[in-house]
């Protein structure tokens, strides 16, 4: 009898499971016979993927499904899927005209998140409102506000070359008290920036953890990276300055930077910070010492202090992607006086002669991202665009090619603009993989990109939290932005 028993609840299960299963996904988005690739599993053949409602519903082998008529049916065959990505440091208040086209470039290359590393907190705010707002039609944002800096500070809006993107802040209590205003007012994230002392560093660090707000930034000139790392530094933008503490003598230059800072805190705070970089970056990349090295790299990856190298932006005048026929021609889709202000400043630094020094140190620098790749040192794709010609969107795709060039796997650079940021943000079980449950921000590649990282910029369509744009779409909405 038990026997007879089990057998017919067998029965009913399988008669369950493979009856009419078209009709459980009425009214869906399914992506069928493609090869997704994600962090988690690499790269899985002849999948079907169900999305319903801005998420995915269901993922299975293509074979194991009966799709009904009803749903919008994507095929996929020889196609891949990827999760949409992220661009994880941008700065829409860099040139305030350029903003209202960046959601739509954005978009257009694949790029469904980013993580804004600094500006005017009412700017940043109304686009990340609009952003909420419209879930499937723009990029998710998240913001920092302003950078927070010390006296004197760096973009004090002097120059347009430095626009008012930070706050210059006298004391460690001045400190907290912006940390309470940017929190009130609702932050992703807070950036703290060159000219904090320690004291008002650590005091940031500090509100930053009982509030659960990651803490990026550079590393104050004041300080040293272990110490910074040690003190609660959730990530580091640029590899700044940490060239700087992995010298042979990194005491001694960090004796000379206080010095530095000290005469020099009446005058202007970025040309005091140019100063030191230029008095002391070739000496620091010269002197690099693999003990000091290997030092900071372990409290990097013990303390989870993320790095974001940019490579776009730091080794950008020795390389000039810039320069090719291809980047030049997405300069078209920005607005009409900031696309000719590119195009001269592209054909100044064009002819430019590359110094020895910045040889020296892009060098030091893919080599040191490299070393913090292999030691499981979480690494995450920015670009910091719109800053030296970064095209938003496109420049990603280019950041991932350097990354793989430093030593990352392409998988590995797939993961640094996919799960790492959600991972940050601690939406991992929202964002970053192609798993049932999450988001559907997704990206469709004409080819496979584990076999070229470039194929990432063959994109066929890109869906928003379920919004399908297709190819003839993403084409409509670049064509609006080249009028």
């Amino acid at each position: 009898m038990k026997q007879n028993k089990i057998l017919f609840l067998l029965i009913l299960f399988v008669f369950i499971g493979c009856s009419k299963p078209g009709e459980l996904f009425k009214e869906a988005t399914c992506i069928t016979n493609i090869s997704t690739i994600d962090a988690n599993n690499g790269l899985i053949s002849n999948q079907t993927i169900i999305l319903k409602d801005g998420k995915i519903l269901k993922i299975a082998k293509s074979k194991d499904l009966k799709l009904s008529p009803e749903n919008k049916i994507i095929d996929g065959t020889g196609k891949f899927l990827i999760p949409g990505l992220w661009d994880a440091h941008v700065h829409f208040a860099y040139i305030e005209e350029m903003a209202p086209s960046m959601f739509d470039l954005f978009l257009s290359y694949g790029v469904t998140s980013v993580r804004d590393t600094g500006g005017k907190i009412d700017f940043l705010k109304k686009w990340k409102n609009e952003s909420t707002a419209n879930p499937t039609t723009t990029p998710r944002v998240m913001i920092a506000g302003p950078l927070l800096d010390g006296m004197p500070n760096v973009y004090d809006g002097s120059s347009p070359a430095r626009p008012p993107l930070s706050v210059g802040l006298a004391t460690p209590e001045a400190a907290l008290l912006e940390v309470e205003k940017l929190d009130s007012i609702g932050v992703d994230l807070l950036k703290a920036y060159e000219m904090l002392s320690p004291e008002q560093f650590f005091a940031i660090a500090k509100r930053a953890k009982e509030k659960g707000l990651p803490l990026t930034g550079h590393i104050p000139l004041s300080m040293d990276a272990i110490t910074a790392s040690n003190a609660g530094f959730s990530s580091i933008e640029h590899l700044r300055n940490v060239e700087m503490s992995t010298a042979k003598n990194a005491d001694e230059l960090l004796e000379q930077r206080k010095k530095m800072l000290a005469l020099g805190k009446d005058g202007e705070g970025s040309v005091l910070r140019k100063s030191i970089h230029e008095s002391q970056r070739r000496e620091a990349v010269l002197n690099a010492d693999e003990e000091k090295t290997k030092e900071v790299i372990t409290a990097f990856a013990e303390n989870k202090t993320w790095q974001i190298p940019t490579f776009m932006v730091m080794t950008s005048f020795v390389d000039k992607p810039f320069a090719s026929k291809d980047w030049q021609e997405t300069f078209k889709y920005l607005p009409p006086d900031i696309e000719r202000k590119w195009r001269d400043g592209v054909a100044t630094v064009l002819e430019m002669e590359v110094t020895e020094d910045r040889k020296i140190y892009k060098d030091w620098f893919f080599e040191t991202v490299g070393k913090m790749n292999k030691a499981n040192v979480g690494i995450m794709a920015g670009t910091d665009c719109p800053i030296f010609y970064l095209t938003p969107g496109y420049s990603l795709h280019h950041e991932l090619i350097a990354l793989v060039k430093a030593g990352l796997t392409p998988l590995e650079a797939i993961e640094s603009a996919t799960l790492s940021p959600a991972r940050y943000f601690k939406m991992e079980k929202e964002l970053g993989l192609i798993s049932e449950g999450m988001f559907a921000d997704l990206v469709i590649l004409d080819a496979n990109p584990l076999d070229d990282i470039q194929n990432t910029k063959k994109i066929n369509t890109v869906i928003k939290q379920g919004n399908v744009l297709n190819r003839a779409a993403l084409d409509e909405k670049m064509k609006q932005l080249d009028q």
